[in-house]
């Protein structure tokens, strides 16, 4: 609610305010959110890379889950349930969340395909996970001055990097197409 000099009040609906939030959110780039925590407290935690993944890309599920439910509730089976009587939360969780899952869950597998890329990338320049904990990044970085005679030390983890990232898009898109009520219906 905002409040005006002259006594005025101007409602603002909780949507805009959501929309607000999420787009001063999605301005902060990630690599640069983590690597300002590192710097800042003068440690290279992994703790801090979970809280700078997690205030960054927490806004593409949802303005992709808010951009779902918008579509979905406009259509006739939504309202069908309405003039049923049916609860909010009944039409939300049995007839509106079946139909807008398979995007989510694909978003959130990309989200761990990118945390990964981060985590690595930041391990990589030295602001990641230090030894002795494991890390491919820490392991390219340490690896790297190798590629000219052992070229698999530096391979090996880029391979790993790799795998998982696909792997990750590839469950994403499988529990998507498993899991979406539209293609059961063919």
């Amino acid at each position: 609610m905002k409040i005006f000099p002259n006594g005025r009040s101007i409602k603002v609906p909780v949507d805009d305010m959501v929309m607000w939030l999420i787009n001063v959110f999605w301005s902060i780039p990630t690599l640069l959110l983590a690597i300002s925590l590192t710097i800042i407290f003068k440690d290279s935690q992994l703790t801090l890379i979970y809280v700078a993944v997690g205030i960054t890309m927490w806004v593409e599920t949802a303005r992709i889950v808010r951009g779902q439910f918008m579509s979905v509730r406009e259509l006739e089976f939504v309202e069908a349930a309405e003039s049923f009587g049916f609860s909010d939360l009944r039409i939300i969780f049995r007839h509106v969340l079946p139909n807008v899952i398979g995007p989510i869950i694909v978003i959130t597998a990309v989200n761990f395909a990118t945390a990964i890329l981060i985590e690595a990338g930041l391990s990589y320049l030295g602001l990641g996970a230090q030894a002795p904990q494991p890390s491919w990044g820490n392991m390219l970085e340490a690896n790297r001055a190798y590629i000219d005679t052992k070229p698999y030390l530096v391979v090996s983890p880029a391979l790993a990097i790799m795998i998982l990232v696909y792997a990750f898009n590839l469950i994403g898109n499988g529990l998507r197409d498993a899991l979406d009520v539209k293609t059961q219906l063919d």
